[in-house]
């Protein structure tokens, strides 16, 4: 039930916070770890680290406008590869912020990066988490991933992929290893 409690305030607070450029901008979400986030280890559970993901990826897609035409063409956002890495546990009650952004991306793919991030107590960032995620929207009529040219013509802009950084490369190697070997 937590979850749709985050859903419903990620989708309320979206009218009320600035508009986001996909391409060029952070999607910063503020949280706190609850009893419910906790492990048997007591902190934040490593599935909770993903859920928590999905509520970055659907802040862009709201505040950027995208949710328009996912709804209008009956698009499905699909999540196909996800590589993370535990840097700092985080700890009952310990707020932190999501910073989410698309890295890169080609074909119907987008790959976005996920920093889970915290503050000691004398306010300096600590890096808890990073993941990497490789996801597109699923056209279901046209049975294939929706272009990038397509979906940012749907938003109005137009823009060339960024580089991908050395870590993108391994990551993307290393799902069509793991997409090879299934």
């Amino acid at each position: 039930m937590n979850l749709w409690l985050r859903v419903l305030h990620l989708i309320v607070a979206s009218f009320f916070r600035a508009k986001l450029d996909p391409v060029k901008d952070v999607s910063r979400l503020s949280f706190r770890v609850w009893p419910h986030d906790l492990d048997t280890s007591l902190h934040l559970n490593n599935g909770r680290y993903w859920t928590l993901m999905d509520l970055g990826r659907t802040d862009i897609m709201l505040r950027s406008g995208l949710w328009r035409p996912i709804f209008r063409n009956g698009w499905v956002p699909v999540v196909s590869a996800g590589q993370i890495r535990f840097r700092r546990e985080l700890k009952l009650f310990q707020a932190f912020t999501l910073e989410t952004r698309i890295v890169t991306w080609f074909e119907g793919q987008v790959v976005m990066e996920h920093r889970l991030i915290s503050r000691t107590r004398d306010g300096k960032p600590v890096l808890n988490a990073i993941a990497l995620v490789r996801a597109g929207l699923y056209d279901r009529k046209a049975r294939e991933f929706v272009p990038m040219n397509r979906l940012l013509q749907e938003l109005g802009t137009h823009a060339d992929a960024p580089q991908a950084t050395a870590e993108v490369e391994a990551f993307l190697a290393s799902e069509e290893v793991m997409k090879r070997a299934a």
